[in-house]
């Protein structure tokens, strides 16, 4: 029996205070909906079907070039009415699993739990249920049971008695059910209710009734299965997601100085003994290799560093390829396209950008290194810079091994540098320089006898 997954995203999410739709809200960098969509493909489902409603076009938009069938709910009837909406493009020979674009972070495990189920040991009709145990479960629809334990029916709290109001297991509204008895079920439905709502979990008493067994999972921790109805909600969400994530990295070899103070929006690798200080940011696809040391404050997004390699306090590396062994920062910043060999030297306020530097070459303070092929052995004096732009195009610097350029030098592209060659403190350099040259470029020092230094003129 195929998979097909069902997302509930029409919701306006009106306590946001947002215009931004409320499934379009990110945990750790990326939409609640996309963590959804990414649950939805790694249980393998053959279709992923998304109800909107509110801004859908914008919602669509965010997810523009993925395999997705969209449904419109144009008005907000309840769960039930959303689903309804999606029902025609499903097959009948399909298990349906039914999620909501503001769950974010349930685990693929807990759906798997769900639908690994054999058809032969339920019969042909099955429903299966994720609820959760929660001590204060004020605002949920409860699970209600028989002197079995069986489930015979879901009461959401407006409708619930006060003893029904007691029962702590509580429905997630998440459920696998097979297409059959969804499309028999689903024009049962009724409004009549304290929310004048047409309630999804009403097919459970259907269930019951036509002697459809209901299995039931629960979910290990409840903020697996919560949503997020407003900004506080969301932060709590985003907190739990970055302590898991934490763990994962701890587990896998890495130490952290705060395991709160870190946050992951994409994918982090890390290999064994690395140490992160405290509030990093890593974005996108970052890998770093054994016994690297990350210092405070860093920023680091789709980036590549190879074992031993340190990058010290406030750096910001962004695209980049850190060597074995190098030295980054403190304050350094790493642009797009830079790529560094191994015991390279990247010092404080120094920014590179397409820049290939070469092995055991120093950029220690104060310069900007862009448009760049730097040789090995290279040292590039305090305050120098490639002069890589003159307004309309870029141009590139060439640096051989073994150069010696000195401070606040200006390199203005195109140029080259050849082997050996020493590139005197102060110069402007515009034309190449061949192999072992000395070049001075810069103008003549003057020292003037008997000049008077300006006074205080003299207050009214």
């Amino acid at each position: 029996m195929t998979l097909e997954v069902v997302i509930l995203a029409a919701g306006q999410g009106s306590r946001m205070r947002s215009t931004l739709p409320k499934v379009l809200h990110p945990i750790a960098g990326k939409s609640m909906l996309a963590h959804v969509l990414a649950l939805a493909k790694a249980v393998v489902s053959t279709q992923t079907h998304v109800v909107v409603g509110h801004s859908a076009e914008q919602v669509k938009a965010s997810l523009a070039g993925t395999d997705i069938k969209w449904a419109l709910q144009s008005e907000q009837k309840g769960t039930g009415h959303a689903v309804a909406q999606a029902l025609p493009a499903i097959s009948d020979e399909s298990q349906v699993l039914i999620l909501y674009g503001d769950v974010p972070l349930i685990s693929s495990a807990t759906i798997e739990q769900l639908i690994t189920r054999e058809p032969s040991s339920l019969g042909t009709e099955q429903l299966s249920l994720l609820t959760v145990e929660l001590p204060n479960p004020s605002g949920y629809g409860r699970i209600v049971r028989n002197s079995n334990a069986d489930v015979v029916a879901i009461v959401e709290q407006k409708d619930a008695s006060a003893e029904q109001l007691k029962i702590k297991e509580v429905n997630t509204g998440i459920m696998c059910v097979t297409a059959t008895a969804l499309k028999r079920w689903m024009p049962k439905l009724s409004a009549d209710n304290a929310q004048g709502e047409y309630y999804l979990t009403d097919i459970i008493a259907m269930a019951v009734s036509d002697g459809v067994m209901i299995n039931v999972c629960q979910a290990s921790e409840p903020m697996e299965v919560q949503g997020a109805n407003n900004r506080v909600q969301l932060e709590e969400l985003e907190r739990f997601y970055q302590r898991r994530y934490a763990e994962q990295l701890m587990l896998g070899g890495a130490s952290l100085a705060d395991a709160s103070r870190i946050d992951v929006r994409g994918s982090l690798n890390t290999g064994n003994d690395v140490f992160i200080d405290i509030n990093c940011v890593f974005e996108g696809e970052v890998t770093i290799g054994e016994g690297v040391r990350i210092g405070p404050n860093c920023h680091i997004s789709d980036s590549k560093i190879a074992d031993n390699a340190e990058i010290k306090a406030n750096s910001v590396l962004e695209g980049a390829v850190v060597g074995e062994a190098c030295s980054i920062g403190p304050f350094a910043r790493l642009r797009p396209g830079t790529v560094l060999a191994a015991d390279v030297k990247i010092g404080n306020f120094v920014e590179t950008k397409k820049a290939n530097i070469g092995l055991g070459s120093k950029v220690s303070h104060l310069s900007y290194i862009g448009d760049a092929e730097i040789g090995r052995d290279v040292n590039v004096g305090a305050g120098t810079i490639t002069c890589n732009y003159d307004g309309v195009n870029k141009f590139k610097t060439t640096i051989a091994d073994d150069v010696f350029v000195g401070s606040n030098t200006a390199l203005v592209a195109p140029v080259s540098v050849g082997k050996a060659a020493t590139i005197g403190a102060g110069s402007v350099i515009t034309g190449n320089i061949a192999e072992g040259e000395l070049a001075v470029a810069r103008s003549k020092q003057r020292n003037i006898s008997g000049w008077q230094r300006p006074e205080k003129l003299p207050r009214d």
